[in-house]
Order: C-alpha cells, then structure tokens, then sequence
C-alpha cells in the first residue's frame, strides 16, 4: 500500500477525466467513500499523524454518545474538532490548498482502517464512528457540491418516472413525510422527486414507514435520499474492513508500522491525548511547592492520582510503577526537580536519608531529565494508564470492582457535588467500557459551582483523555473563580 514499488501513476485515464472536469484538483469532492487506497509513498511520522488527527475526532464521536448529546450537539462538536485537527473545505474555497486537506483525509482513514480492522468490535465501532462523520460532513455540504458527488458514483437506484409516480399516487402519499397542513403537504409530494432500490438497502426507512414498498423494492422519496447513501458507504466500508483484516498478517511483520497501529486501535478506549500533553513541560508557569501537594489533591485530582496520593499517605511509600506516574503527573503539574526531592523524601518519612538518597533521589532526577540519558519524559496519559495492569497505578475506573468504584468516588467527591444519585449514570458509561467518559462526566459533576454544564467537559466539549488535562483545568476554574471574587467551598 504504501511501497514506491508497488504504486502506479495516479493519473490513468479514469482520473484525467476527474481532473479536467474539476479544475486539476486530483480529490474532486470532499465527501469520499473511500474505495481507492493511497497508492503513493509517505513516511512513517505522516502515517502517524494523519491517523491520530483524525482518530482524535472519531474518539470524540464515539464519547459523544456515551455522553447521550444531541444530534445537534454531536455536530457542533465534531465541526469544531474538524476545523482544530481535520478541516476539509468546500471544492469552491479556492484560497486553500484543497487537495492537501483531502490527502491527509483519505490517508487518515486508511491507517486508521489497519488499526480498526483487527476485530469485530473495533471494526463495528470504527464503521459506526465514521459513517457518523460521513453524515456530519454530507449534511454540511453545499447542495450544488453533494449533487455533483452523487452523480460522479452509480447508487445503483432507479428514478421513477411520471407515469409509474402516478400509479402509486395514493400509496406513495399515504407514507410521504411533511407538513401537518395538507394542502402544503400535497404540494410537497407533487414535486418530490422518488427512486426505486431494493427495500434491503434502506431498513431504517422501511421501519419507520416512510417508503411504499412493492415487489420487493422501495419507494423512497428525493429527500430520503440521503439514507441510501449512508446505507451505502457503512457496507462498503464494513466489506472493506473484512478484506483489510484477512490481509493484516503481513502488515504485522512490519516492526515500523506495527507499534503504531496497536497504539491507535486503543484509541477508542481512551480517546487521544490532547496535544499540549505529547511533552514533558510543565502546564503551571507559577510553580507549586511541596507543601502544597495534600490541597491540590483535595480539590483538583482526577480519580487516578487521588488513589495514588491516598495510597502513598495511607503507607507513606509508592511501587515503582505508581511512583513513576505520579512523579510525571506532578512534575508536569508544576512541581519543580527540588520541591519534588522534598515533596518524595516528606512521604517516604519512615526510611532514613542515607537509603532515600541511595534508592530514590536518582530516580526522581532520571524522571526530570538529569540523570541518565536525560530524556524530558512526558506524563501517562490516559490511554497508557488504561494499559496498565491492576494495582494502585493504573486506572480506577477500569480495574476497580463497581462496588469499590462507587464507594471510592462517594468517599472522594461528595464534598465537591457528586451524589448517590449520579453514580447510575456514571457506572452506565464504565459498564460500556467508556473509561474517560465517566472520569469527564465526574469532572463536569464537581466542577458545577464553577459554571461547567453537562457536556461541556473539559472545556468546548472536549472529553478528558489525560489525568494533567483534568487537574489544570480544574485549576485554572478555581483560579478564574478566585480572581472574581468568589470562592468555593471544598470542605
């Protein structure tokens, strides 16, 4: 797929024609079914990140239904992560380099079909997520530009003519959808435009009674139109992915690749960190100091962090594992190299300085850069935290039993505004393996004294895929609150 050897000149005589009837754009439309696969060469850093721009969108609209927003809400939010990480202008933007924007989709999907491809839930979620993004960017598109997409595929659909419309006048009526007024209604119907496909091709229409059905075709209507099409690309993409899968063998052999398609095909399961989180930086330009730790934790740790805090007060000691994300956690939360060594040796009080400064001060340096090979290592997100194994470092949503779960965010959160009452729908999205879901809908729960609504998670609707997203947002909203004057009561 992605060999120099393997690829042929794009340009055949099938495409010449795409390109002079589009003014040389070598993507003509915007809206793509995606059944030709990227025959050019691209390196292993585009591959990437083509993959995860678009991944952070799909995750977002995989949340947004465990979130139950509106359809609505679901375009909002999936438009303004579009224009943030994957925008795709209209064919008539001619101040934009439109082809460059429709290459990185069309290679964004096709990594991401390697990824989702491997088993039947991923490909069920990846088909229902993208044929969701589908619609999104079909419903937005200008009229004249979806017309000349449809026209540019064969639907395989029959259009009805005059003569057989008014045979079947009254039964194609009798299921026309419009206005309550009649007369509007019957106007409506008169310059509706039907087409005929086999009833199996629009099962959502043929439940909701809105097509006639007759010898074993449908009726469906012009302005139904729509559901042919999405019925379309969600089988073709389905049938693709069944293909993809039984060719992943020798795509696994590829030590380059590989790595990364396993990465991805978590993606669902955490959502995509967000960008400010891919560094080892520190997101508090202000700085905290040891002693300051204990109320940060009371009032701005996500679930994880607050067990590892509790559990390292609990036995004045930490593994390994659980030191090294808290360490990153709290360092790029705004602890510096030497309050963090005060921050460690307070906790450790029962060991003397001779054994601290022998088998932990070096460790705590490695994780600043100064010690070893003095990388800048970044904080867990929540993806690999959600890799982790069972035990006090990993994620408490997903390894703690629903009766510990719910007993452990009553104990930690009841004080911030979370109640009995919101733990059903909480418990709901754990049960659904919507891991960060839950810990977004706990942030919005104890974060309503500071304006946050159901749904605006993090902030413009962005779920929290990363346990320093959700502490520094908790921050900044407890510093905006102070600095106007009011204040929150946590106690």
């Amino acid at each position: 797929m992605y060999k120099g050897n393997e690829r042929k000149a794009f340009q055949d005589e099938k495409d010449i024609a795409h390109v002079t009837n589009h003014g040389s754009l070598l993507y003509p439309h915007r809206l793509n079914f995606y059944d030709r696969a990227p025959l050019y060469d691209v390196s292993i850093e585009e591959f990437e990140t083509c993959a995860l721009d678009r991944l952070r969108i799909l995750a977002e609209i995989e949340s947004s239904a465990a979130r139950n927003r509106t359809w609505e809400e679901l375009k909002t939010v999936t438009n303004t992560q579009c224009l943030k990480y994957l925008p795709l202008h209209a064919t008539s933007a001619r101040t934009v380099d439109r082809d460059t924007e429709r290459r990185k989709d069309h290679l964004g999907h096709f990594v991401l079909r390697l990824a989702f491809c491997r088993s039947e839930d991923l490909r069920r979620r990846f088909v229902k997520a993208e044929s969701t993004l589908f619609r999104i960017r079909y419903d937005g598109d200008a009229t004249p530009e979806r017309e000349l997409f449809l026209n540019s595929r064969d639907f395989n659909w029959t259009a009805v003519d005059a003569a057989e419309k008014a045979k079947y006048r009254k039964e194609l009526f009798a299921s026309f959808q419009g206005s309550k007024n009649e007369s509007v209604r019957e106007q409506a119907f008169e310059s509706e435009k039907y087409y005929k496909v086999k009833w199996t091709r629009v099962p959502d229409l043929v439940e909701k009674r809105r097509v006639f059905l007759r010898g074993g075709w449908a009726y469906v209507p012009g302005k139904e139109q729509s559901s042919i099409v999405f019925q379309e690309f969600e089988v073709q993409l389905t049938r693709a992915l069944e293909h993809t899968a039984r060719s992943l063998p020798r795509i696994d052999e590829d030590t380059r690749i590989f790595p990364i398609l396993d990465n991805l095909s978590q993606g669902f399961l955490a959502g995509v960190p967000s960008e400010w989180v891919g560094s080892g930086e520190t997101t508090n330009v202000d700085g905290i100091k040891a002693e300051m730790v204990d109320d940060l934790a009371k009032k701005h740790y996500p679930m994880c962090m607050q067990t590892m805090h509790n559990n390292l007060r609990r036995d004045h000691h930490l593994k390994h594992f659980g030191r090294l994300n808290y360490g990153l956690f709290l360092k790029v939360l705004g602890l510096s190299i030497e309050e963090a060594i005060v921050f460690w040796r307070k906790s450790f009080d029962r060991i003397t300085d001779d054994k601290f400064n022998k088998e932990y001060k070096y460790n705590i340096r490695h994780s600043y850069g100064l010690e070893g090979k003095r990388a800048n290592y970044a904080a867990k997100s929540c993806q690999q935290l959600l890799s982790s194994g069972p035990g006090d470092y990993g994620c408490p949503y997903r390894h703690f039993s629903p009766e510990n779960l719910q007993s452990a965010l009553l104990s930690t959160y009841s004080s911030r505004g979370l109640s009995s009452s919101d733990l059903p729908e909480i418990m709901s999205t754990v049960k659904g393996t919507h891991f960060h879901v839950a810990c977004t809908r706990v942030f919005e729960l104890t974060h309503s004294s500071f304006g946050v609504k159901k749904g605006d998670g993090a902030g413009g609707g962005e779920s929290i895929t990363h346990p320093n997203q959700y502490a520094s947002r908790s921050m900044e909203l407890y510093k905006a609150q102070q600095e106007n004057g009011e204040a929150m009561v946590l106690d």
